[in-house]
């Protein structure tokens, strides 16, 4: 029976088992987005997942949605990240990065005054962002036009480039939560008219020309790709989810790309489950969930083949050694809360192992 142990092979990747680190936001790189010695150290003690998804990286200096995200635009962040890939690899881990533009969540405080941009010149409604002001609430963004999307797909495919030199072993596209790919996916922001609106092929386009780019500097079984169908975050719907998801998923699967990672709000909702049963059908690569799981429940999803491997968030922040902790079915360290975003290693980097509990 495969349990969340097992190996996997997704796409050119082999993992030693199934519990996967989720791409998490720690804003711990400062104002100049480059690695340094807390995200080493960070990176490094989860080296025992399947695979370890970076925090969402800067494809761009005026990409930046919160204060201290890192970065994958410069040499300075090429080296940056290169000591995390070499401290992940020198204690047998496997790591890609997610890259990632925050289209509409962006701000211009945080981007030298520059506007965000969206797919459509919509507002995230009745909500606030973080800035170096205070709070403030979401701007107005500027709808790309039909011209200018080549240069940032090439943005994207730079950042590729970029993160094959830092010594990834792959990356992630995220299309998820309501930053720019999904800004161009999900049709309660997207009220374009040309061609990457209105049909769910136009819609679709941005992200598939995003994910060639990758595939071009990295070959498809070292490119993977989130997407959150049902997930409201940065205030996103869809009104045909189950379409979606079925034309992404068809459409990546002959791609023949490492895997897909499907975002739920909560893994256990109804419609949750239907969305990923889905994806299993319309596509035949590795197939990966992530939305409040604990063992038992990954467990189980697992097993039932539902899907390939977990996507453990939460239990990443205060777990260096998760995989270790579930294979014992030891307690969990709890969450500070507190520490989630920026500061110093403090509830970071200083979670106990389960030998020094």
């Amino acid at each position: 029976m495969t349990t969340l142990f097992s190996p996997l092979q997704a796409g050119d990747l082999l993992l030693h088992n199934r519990i996967v680190m989720s791409p998490l936001t720690r804003a711990r790189a400062g104002t100049t987005h480059i690695p340094n010695d807390m995200m080493v150290d960070y990176y490094s003690q989860r080296a025992s997942s399947g695979l370890i998804m970076t925090e969402c990286t800067m494809v761009d200096a005026h990409a930046c949605a919160f204060i201290g995200e890192g970065g994958i635009y410069s040499p300075a962040h090429v080296a940056g990240w290169k000591r995390v890939t070499d401290a992940v690899h020198a204690k047998g881990g496997l790591i890609v990065m997610q890259i990632w533009h925050p289209g509409r969540a962006a701000h211009s405080l945080l981007n030298e005054g520059e506007q965000p941009v969206s797919s459509s010149a919509k507002a995230i409604r009745n909500d606030v962002t973080q800035t170096p002001e205070g709070a403030k609430p979401y701007e107005v963004p500027r709808a790309l036009s039909t011209e200018e999307i080549p240069r940032y797909v090439q943005m994207f495919g730079l950042a590729a480039q970029n993160a094959k030199q830092a010594g990834f072993d792959g990356v992630q596209i995220h299309g998820a939560h309501g930053y720019l790919v999904d800004n161009f996916l999900r049709n309660s922001v997207n009220v374009r008219t040309d061609a990457y609106g209105g049909s769910i092929p136009n819609r679709a386009r941005f992200l598939l020309e995003v994910i060639d780019a990758a595939i071009s500097v990295w070959g498809a079984g070292r490119v993977a790709v989130r997407i959150s169908p049902l997930v409201p975050f940065n205030d996103m719907t869809d009104s045909q989810p189950e379409a979606l998801v079925t034309y992404v998923a068809q459409e990546l699967s002959q791609r023949r790309i490492s895997f897909l990672e499907i975002r739920h709000e909560d893994h256990a909702l109804a419609e949750e489950q239907a969305i990923l049963a889905i994806a299993r059908r319309h596509f035949h690569g590795a197939l990966m969930s992530n939305g409040s799981y604990a063992r038992e429940s990954g467990e189980s999803t697992v097993a039932r083949g539902a899907a390939d491997a977990i996507v453990y968030g939460r239990p990443y922040i205060a777990n260096p050694d998760l995989v270790e902790r579930f294979a014992k079915q030891a307690p969990l360290n709890a969450v500070n809360y507190d520490r989630l975003y920026g500061g110093g290693p403090d509830g970071y980097s200083d979670y106990p192992a389960l030998a020094a509990t």
